[in-house]
């Protein structure tokens, strides 16, 4: 099993081992997007980019960054991630709208 915590919603939630973090999050009602975001996502297919997350702990336990996430956020931190693009393996602390 996955614990996900997200740190700015001070949650914390259980997921099977493989679950997609942009779909547990939303399930949870934590919200990953920024204002904008949240009129132009596109659904979770990862062409827009808004669904960035900072991966403060356990980037260990996530699945590796797609050749789309590679291109996406070529210029932002290495501990950010696309939501929408991660699979869950384990302990994670999550920061949303970095």
């Amino acid at each position: 099993m996955a614990n996900i915590k997200f740190v700015n919603e001070e949650l914390e939630i259980v997921a099977a081992d493989g679950a997609n973090l942009r779909i547990k999050a939303l399930e949870n009602k934590v919200d990953v997007y920024k204002t904008w975001g949240k009129l132009t996502n596109c659904g979770g297919y990862g062409q827009c980019g808004t669904c960035i997350v900072d991966v403060i702990e356990g980037m260990e336990n996530l699945s590796p960054p797609t050749e789309t996430e590679k291109r996406k956020l070529r210029k932002k931190p290495d501990s950010y991630r696309l939501a929408c693009q991660v699979q869950v393996n384990g302990e994670v602390s999550i920061k949303t709208k970095p």
